[in-house]
């Protein structure tokens, strides 16, 4: 197993190195005409960007002081971000290249078409005129020597590089030029990308309304509204401020019961404390209520547990509580099951009416299969952040059964927030963040 281990840690190594000597060489050395500062800088920035995010990371999960984490998670983790971006706009502009090139190519030749001076017409019936005796040839001048490499030329003006009365460049200059336009677009682009996406998660996330009919529910309930939260991912990015903007949201929607399904921080009491404070302001008609996420296990989820019921906040800890029309259950995350704390279904499911409608809060969707046993009517998860960064949605999708959204198993319905927040960079892009408001619907209504 160490040797798997080892391998893989080594492909990714190679991976790694090979795609930042790839940006590094697109942007810097093709750009360049020589060795020199802009070279050196641009190997400097990469390796410096990839020490801060490792030393992020590390300060993070070393329980480095709280101070120097903030100090090093945003640079790093943004650099995370943008390294991923470039990577990508680099790629895509190899399919940019040689069309660039081929349209240079042929302005040019078209340019030099246009200046060919067209040949004098013959009047017609003219005499062909003898060829004038060729005169004795003087002893040749001396040609001039050549001048040196940067100097003007004595009988013209500087070699630029560029075809002649085009402004077109030519050979090696048009190689440059390319490479000049397709590197800046694509350093223009990653950079965009991240800006967009980083000001989408500071802003706050967006409420989204969702309609679930239940077959259970009774038609006093139609109607009830769930504000759900997830991912929020209070830390060394995302502090007080944030948490704020979350609470504001949650509250605006007038919700009759909140649910915040998990990852709710990524840091100890001790320095995350007066960040999530925010949440004792949280109001509904039928409370807060909390349960684990996989990062509280990494945070020390008893005394978050104990902090989010100071809060006013209900965990539910393989619980469940009887509302006036329905059942709310909630179960631990299977990050728990490291230390004895993880989900218990049958805890908080066995003996219960099934005749009642039956909402759980799990944080992960792969829970999904075992509320389907345990006869849960929907279940309320998030975890995924819907990818966050694209093209992750890929890989977040083929982990979980359903990436975000609605969906249906058996009798048992599914939905999946992309969060609130987000993890590691403080961005998103083609996932937005959520609160969502979850409306039951009765069928007999």
């Amino acid at each position: 197993m160490a040797i798997v281990f080892v391998l893989v840690a080594l492909l990714v190594l190679a991976v790694l190195v090979t795609g930042n000597w790839y940006v590094w060489r697109r942007l810097f050395r093709d750009t360049t005409r020589g060795p020199g500062p802009v070279r050196r800088a641009g190997a400097a920035v990469i390796a410096g960007g990839w020490a801060l995010t490792v030393a992020a990371f590390v300060a993070e999960r070393g329980g480095a002081p709280f101070r120097l984490q903030q100090v090093l998670a945003w640079p790093g983790f943004l650099w995370l971000a943008l390294s991923l971006y470039l990577l990508l706009a680099v790629l895509a502009g190899e399919l940019v290249r040689p069309v660039l090139r081929r349209v240079l190519e042929r302005r040019a030749r078209t340019a030099q078409a246009a200046e060919r001076p067209e040949p004098a017409p013959v009047p017609a019936g003219a005499a062909t005129a003898a060829p004038a005796a060729r005169p004795v040839a003087a002893d040749p001048a001396p040609e001039p020597a050549p001048p040196a490499p940067g100097s003007p030329r004595p009988d013209g003006p500087e070699d630029t590089g560029e075809t002649p009365g085009t402004g077109a460049p030519a050979g090696p200059s048009r190689r440059l030029f390319v490479s000049r336009v397709v590197g800046g677009a694509a350093a223009a682009a990653a950079l965009g990308t991240v800006g967009y996406g980083t000001y989408g998660v500071l802003r706050g996330p967006q409420v989204k309304r969702v309609t679930v009919p239940l077959a259970k529910l009774p038609r006093a309930a139609h109607g009830y509204r769930i504000a759900v939260v997830s991912d929020i991912h209070l830390g060394p990015v995302l502090g007080r401020g944030f948490a704020q903007k979350v609470v504001d949201t949650i509250n605006s929607t007038q919700p009759d019961l909140i649910a915040v399904v998990g990852d709710l921080v990524d840091g100890s009491v001790k320095d995350l404390g007066p960040a999530a404070a925010p949440l004792a302001r949280l109001t509904a008609r039928h409370g807060s209520f909390f349960v684990t996420g996989n990062h509280e296990y990494f945070s020390g989820a008893e005394q978050w547990v104990d902090e989010v019921r100071r809060l006013g906040l209900r965990p539910l800890e393989n619980a469940r509580t009887e509302l006036p029309h329905f059942d709310l259950a909630g179960v631990n995350d299977v990050a728990g099951e490291d230390e004895g704390q993880g989900p218990d279904y049958a805890r908080a499911l066995g003996d219960r009416d099934r005749s009642r409608a039956c909402v759980l809060l799990a944080h992960q969707p792969v829970q999904i299969h075992e509320a389907v046993d345990h006869g849960v009517d929907l279940q309320l998860s998030g975890h995924t952040h819907g990818g966050q960064l694209w093209p992750g949605n890929l890989v977040a999708g083929a982990a979980n059964p359903t990436l975000a959204g609605l969906d249906r198993y058996g009798d048992t319905q599914l939905y999946v927030s992309r969060g609130a927040g987000a993890w590691g960079p403080p961005t998103r892009v083609g996932a937005p963040s959520d609160i969502t408001v979850i409306e039951l619907a009765s069928t007999r209504a």
